[in-house]
């Protein structure tokens, strides 16, 4: 419970934009223009903050793919075409692929503002049950 005791209190309010993509496994042309479309929308309706699906850039479905090298190359050179650009500015773009670190694969989120990679996070909880084996392929 927050009590706001002074009248001179200023609530502040933030506009997230959430990303519902119709992603394709290994389509990187066609998912990088859909990403590019939403930061748009997000940034037209003036969000500060835009959050898209998991693994966004390379597709979910990737499946063996991922064991590839050139699936996490393809993902970077995406990811750099999107921060070449003002499509950044202004908005922190919260993005979904996977990363190689040191020869190990994960399943990331990288933050990125005004052109820049502000930070690289991994997954911390993969799902390995019913349908899913994300252990098999992110650590």
């Amino acid at each position: 419970e927050v009590e706001i005791s002074s009248p001179s209190a200023i609530m502040r309010v933030v506009t997230l934009a959430t990303c519902n993509l119709n992603q394709w496994a290994m389509d990187f042309d066609s998912n990088i223009e859909r990403v590019e479309e939403s930061i748009r929308q997000a940034k037209a309706v003036g969000a500060r903050y835009r959050v898209g699906p998991e693994l966004e850039i390379c597709g979910y479905g990737c499946e063996d793919h991922f064991l590839e090298e050139d699936t996490s190359r393809h993902c970077w050179e995406c990811l750099a075409r999107l921060l070449e650009g003002d499509l950044t500015d202004g908005i922190v773009c919260d993005v979904g692929m996977p990363v190689m670190h040191a020869g190990v694969r994960y399943n990331c989120r990288v933050f990125c503002l005004n052109r820049k990679i502000l930070l690289v996070r991994p997954k911390l909880c993969l799902a390995n049950d019913g349908n899913y084996r994300e252990t098999r392929d992110f650590t």
